[in-house]
């Protein structure tokens, strides 16, 4: 199986490239990316790209199955339409891209609260591409919808307050379809998804990824 890979210096995405490269069921590894990781691997193939016109590298995204990785937070992305850009505009493209070139899987890292018809503009957003991405038909397209994740030596205070708050009410038994997952063990699962679920489309919610 030849995977491809967008997001792969996030938070999420350099785990999942890990385990891509460690899965033998995994022949090749390729991962789009604005500046280089430094890897080096017989199995990883890396392109260092202008995400602003992927269009330019239709040969290059061409394999099996796609998993995109990539988002950003509305401060790091400076504007709605900096965020909208990087979270929507450019998985749809490359999965837009990936379907032309004959890759039969997505794998999808949205979001708990996706939804097309949300008033809030990142459920929105990530609802929306969920629903631009099924319009391509691939044979099987997965969507893991994490609540909040915990992100290996984060800098960011807001999310440890927020962590340390989810987890005191999980523990008490509330809102537990919040629950934080690190973001390593969501790649292990990512990994894993396309050979343990059917074709078709398949949404993970939190509940499901802890099952895997």
């Amino acid at each position: 199986m030849k995977a491809l890979l967008i997001g792969a210096t996030g938070s999420t995405g350099k785990f999942l490239l890990n385990e891509l490269i460690q899965d033998d069921d995994y022949t090749s590894v390729t991962i789009f990316v604005r500046r280089t990781t430094g890897r080096s691997h017989p199995k990883l193939t890396e392109h260092v790209i202008d995400f602003s016109h992927p269009q330019q590298y239709s040969e290059l995204i061409s394999g099996d199955i796609l998993f995109s990785c990539l988002g950003t937070t509305l401060k790091d992305a400076g504007s709605k339409e900096g965020q909208w850009k990087i979270d929507f505009e450019i998985p749809a493209t490359f999965a837009t891209i990936a379907r032309k070139n004959r890759v039969s899987s997505m794998v999808l890292v949205s979001s708990s609260d996706a939804s097309p018809s949300s008033r809030i503009f990142y459920s929105r957003m990530k609802g929306e591409l969920e629903t631009t991405i099924s319009e391509l038909d691939f044979g099987q397209y997965i969507i893991f919808r994490p609540g909040p994740l915990l992100r290996e030596g984060t800098d960011r205070s807001g999310e440890k307050i927020i962590a340390k708050t989810l987890g005191f009410l999980n523990g008490i038994g509330l809102l537990k379809k919040y629950k934080p997952l690190p973001t390593e063990v969501l790649a292990m699962k990512l990994a894993k998804a396309p050979w343990k679920l059917p074709q078709g489309t398949s949404v993970v919610k939190l509940q499901e990824i802890e099952k895997f």
